[in-house]
């Protein structure tokens, strides 16, 4: 058995090629409008939705929320996010909130007249907010 290598062809270093660079350049214009849409889309990441029952419930039991509570509760699903939760329950100025954290999006809101078990179901935390 022969185990020798038979090259019948020379071989040849590999050339150079001339490889062009990108340089088309984005337009200033371009990357501020980019900026600004990233920016747009961070901010509304971090804000609190209200789903359609959640509306309904804010509305038939005359619930209002200030700037600062919106930005108390948006505090209170940080706090829950940073803890791992998926479901909490918020307790805001005796007003309970179940908000949905990885959507965040509130499912329901109830204030202390309209609690009548007292039982909070499908929830894996809770927060208590000052």
């Amino acid at each position: 058995m022969d185990n020798r290598i038979n090259i019948t062809r020379p071989i040849h270093p590999v050339r150079n090629t001339d490889i062009k660079k990108n340089t088309a350049r984005t337009d200033s214009r371009d990357r501020a409008a980019f900026k600004d849409i990233l920016q747009n889309k961070m901010e509304s990441a971090n804000t609190i939705k209200f789903s359609k029952h959640a509306q309904e419930r804010l509305n038939s039991r005359s619930i209002t929320l200030s700037e600062k509570e919106l930005s108390q509760l948006a505090e209170g699903v940080r706090k829950a996010e940073e803890k791992g939760a998926r479901d909490s329950l918020i307790i805001l100025n005796d007003i309970a909130y179940v908000v949905s954290i990885k959507n965040k999006t509130v499912i329901t809101a109830v204030d202390n007249n309209s609690l009548e078990e007292r039982v909070f179901t499908n929830i894996d935390s809770a927060v208590f907010m000052d």
